[in-house]
């Protein structure tokens, strides 16, 4: 209900206390509203059209009573002269809205797609990569752009300088620069086509990937490998260690598996009894669960190593978490080392004559299955979990081969430690 006071000081209206709506007069419809503990706000009824509206003037004390009724009086010559005040004030919100966003840069809208995208990488180290490339590549060129005048000659200034000689990076470069595009025009923020867009946008001005991939030829791996020849006289030097990194590289090698899906192995991932290691999809790259089974180098490995009650995992370091990509790679560095101080030829890759990687070693043992086997090229391609081929994805969809790979690994196993002398007996330095 309305409650009528005598006189609205600024006294007064402080000890105002008891709810409800009080006239504050010299401007009809204009009120003092008072909502404990919420405070106490100024309004103005009045009718626009065919609606009556209560208009919010503002919160007291902020607003003194004499701006409250200042203000009143102007709202009520908006409606008499036909506009409506409430509206009106919802157009101007909605113009800088629009301002703002339109003065948004490329950097601004790349953030933002970054924030939502990793909310659904597998982890942290996938979200650097997404962002990491974009700011390496894109930053320096777009980063300060308005991202409404960014166009395909923009794009072509980032992806030219990369395309032919990081192909892989470049494409997958383009594909983010799209992302990032897409969420400016679903945001609103960005009303023209997406600069980044394959077909019918870079088709034309850009070499297929797959045609420059092609030509690059396989001397041009990212990955420096050690040839079929070398790899038994590298694991048996490899062996001598008993470092744990030096264990992990072993069981990578022996296994076939990527760095990381070594290096974040746990226990309850391995089933010893049965000789195999299963992976969870949310860690493999192709987001499949893979299989791997245990050669008994592999197993002696495992056999080696000391569990720890307050880690999970299998190779960790001093404070119990996963050892790092790098110390894998000083293992090698060590090795050479070692073999340079002996007089001796370094490991390196004979095509470029770079040092090995860690991730090199797939790659040998591809070699090593397509020139030294008769194993199914599928086989192989599972052993690596590359699932890309259609033959690939449907030994995968049926059982994973699982036979044959369990012959491909113990083979494999014998050849790491043994070269090409398949009688010589299996031993590893614990």
């Amino acid at each position: 209900m309305v409650k009528k006071v005598k006189e609205l000081t600024p006294i007064a209206i402080r000890a105002l206390s008891d709810k409800g709506r009080y006239p504050v007069g010299g401007v009809s419809g204009l009120y003092l509203q008072v909502r404990p503990p919420a405070g106490k706000s100024w309004v103005l009824r009045a009718v626009i059209g065919e609606k009556r509206r209560d208009i919010g003037l503002g919160s007291f004390p902020n607003i003194p009573l004499t701006d409250a009724r200042i203000k009143a009086r102007h709202f009520k010559e908006l409606i008499l002269s036909g506009i409506d005040p409430v509206q009106q004030a919802l157009d101007t919100h909605q113009a800088q809205i629009a301002a703002q966003r339109s003065q948004k840069t490329f950097q601004d809208i790349a953030y933002e797609c970054y924030a939502v995208k990793k909310q659904g990488f597998k982890n942290t180290k996938h979200a650097k990569q997404w962002i990491g490339t974009v700011k390496r590549y894109a930053f320096d060129v777009l980063g300060d752009m308005d991202i409404n005048r960014i166009g395909v000659n923009d794009m072509l200034l980032v992806l030219k300088p990369i395309w032919s000689t990081k192909t892989e990076t470049a494409s997958r470069l383009r594909q983010r620069l799209e992302a990032i595009f897409d969420h400016a025009i679903a945001s609103e923020v960005r009303t023209t086509a997406n600069p980044a867009r394959w077909k019918g946008c870079l088709k034309p001005l850009l070499a297929a990937p797959e045609s420059v991939k092609k030509k690059q030829g396989k001397n041009h791996n990212h990955h420096a490998a050690l040839p079929v020849s070398m790899l038994s006289e590298f694991f048996n030097d490899l062996t001598q260690y008993k470092y744990t990194s030096a264990q992990a590289l072993a069981f990578c090698i022996l296994t076939g598996a990527r760095s990381g899906e070594v290096r974040g192995m746990t226990w309850d991932e391995l089933d010893i009894s049965n000789k195999v290691w299963r992976i969870d999809a949310q860690r493999m790259k192709a987001d499949k669960m893979h299989t791997v089974p245990l050669s008994t180098p592999a197993l002696l490995i495992l056999d080696a190593m000391e569990r720890d009650p307050t880690s999970l995992h299998v190779f960790r370091n001093s404070k119990g978490k996963p050892l790092s990509d790098a110390i894998m790679g000083k293992v090698i560095r060590t090795l050479n080392s070692k073999r340079l101080e002996d007089s001796l030829s370094e490991y390196l890759d004979p095509t470029s004559q770079r040092v090995i990687t860690t991730h090199g070693f797939r790659s040998t043992f591809k070699d090593w299955s397509r020139t030294r086997t008769r194993y199914s090229d599928e086989a192989s391609e599972l052993a690596l979990a590359h699932v890309s081929s259609d033959k690939t994805r449907a030994a995968y969809a049926r059982d994973e081969l699982i036979g044959e790979r369990i012959s491909l690994m113990r083979d494999w196993g014998n050849f790491c430690l043994c070269g090409d002398n398949a009688t010589s007996p299996i031993r590893l330095v614990k």
